[in-house]
């Protein structure tokens, strides 16, 4: 267990950063394990793995996953947005962009070819293609195979990156390694005698900044982390490769965990329960774990409370029960009685008959009638037969 450093006064958000000691300790042991497991299975078998690693990359991606105690259900917080990283996951000169904009994609095609641009990034810039145009091409699932498969990073304008899950589906948003980076593409407000202005749209050109603002965002872009956040608890976030130094994935840990928790988390620090590093294969490492289960004292139900409930409860469920049920009242006390089916009725019936009185002095002296009265019916009888 890794516990916070230290908790705020009740009722703050404030607690202490991540101990980056613990940080650096656990990416040190994170790495080394991967190498470790790696050599092994290399060792074990001579094929190669021809599913391994379908992302382009080399080495495994390093995650840090955070846990939070509520869902995160804010609709602004759930959008689409990015991190600056001390040591970018897309360093490499090889790295291809596909850039994603809003209608017309003629207007950014020629921002990118223009001489303000520079030479260096529109060589990384390999396709730029229009929401309009994705739609129409890249429909069907084996052609948003193809276009995952030959771009290494994926940006999309800010103004249509919402729209994008329903025109790239399943093949784009199944894992968040290509998802497209929100960029903005519009121009951006320039101050005119101390006060910020929009610019205005001239008729028949596209709302872009300028090559030059273009250019900067894309680098942004290129050296962020994307955070991806969904209504749920669990949040995952790509800090760094497998043959990094353990310095360098500590940076980046600490970096993403500061800006998803101070820009993403409701409630910030108090609402996070742990922050863990891993790898695709490996178990989670932990690096902050919080000292306080719940969020607030009313999350707690105390004995007492909770017996009541339990009460409330066990009599609504006798009273749904009891449901369509008769009722009579004996010595004052209600009981419940089953509903009267024809054989119950019939047998009433019978019980509503007199019965006979069942005095045993009275009965002997009908016998002894009846005994009687036989006697002298056979007397007679026989007087007559001999007669």
């Amino acid at each position: 267990m890794v516990p916070s450093k230290e908790v705020a006064a009740a009722g703050s958000n404030a607690l202490a950063s991540i101990n980056s000691t613990q940080t650096l300790k656990a990416s040190k042991a994170l790495l080394a394990h991967i190498k470790k497991a790696s050599k092994e299975k290399a060792e074990a078998s001579s094929k190669r793995n021809l599913l391994e690693e379908t992302d382009g990359d080399s080495d495994q991606t390093i995650w840090l996953t955070l846990t939070t105690k509520r869902h995160i259900a804010d609709k602004a917080k759930l959008q689409p947005g990015r991190i600056p990283l001390p040591h970018s996951l897309h360093a490499s000169g090889e790295t291809t962009v596909c850039l994603i904009t809003a209608d017309p994609q003629r207007a950014y095609k020629n921002i990118v070819a223009s001489d303000e641009f520079p030479a260096e990034l529109r060589k990384r810039v390999t396709r730029v293609i229009d929401i309009t145009k994705l739609k129409a091409k890249y429909s069907q699932y084996e052609a948003q195979r193809k276009l995952f498969s030959e771009h290494d990073v994926f940006l999309g304008d800010d103004r249509i990156v919402n729209r994008l899950p329903k025109v790239l589906g399943k093949t784009f948003y199944k894992t968040t390694l290509k998802r497209p980076v929100p960029v903005v593409l519009k121009p951006r407000a320039r101050r005119v005698d101390g006060k910020k202005t929009k610019p205005q749209k001239k008729e028949g050109e596209a709302n872009a900044g300028t090559p030059a603002e273009i250019a900067k965002e894309i680098e942004k872009a290129l050296g962020s982390a994307l955070v991806s956040l969904s209504p749920t608890t669990n949040t995952a976030v790509r800090v760094g490769f497998s043959d990094w130094a353990p310095e360098q994935l500590a940076a980046n840990v600490e970096a993403v965990a500061a800006a998803v928790v101070d820009k993403w988390v409701p409630q910030q620090w108090r609402n996070v329960r742990s922050i863990y590093i891993k790898g695709p294969e490996t178990a989670a490492l932990p690096v902050w774990l919080t000292d306080e289960l719940w969020l607030d004292g009313k999350d707690v139900i105390a004995d007492a409370e909770g017996e009541a409930r339990a009460l409330r409860a066990a009599e609504r469920a006798a009273e749904r029960a009891n449901v369509g049920k008769k009722r009579k009242t004996v010595d004052a006390t209600e009981q419940a009685e089953p509903p009267a089916t024809k054989k119950a009725k019939k047998a009433v019936k019978k019980e509503d008959k007199p019965k006979p009185d069942s005095n045993d002095d009275k009965l002997d002296k009908q016998i002894s009638d009846r005994k009687a009265r036989l006697r002298r019916a056979k007397d007679t009888a026989k007087k007559a037969a001999e007669e």
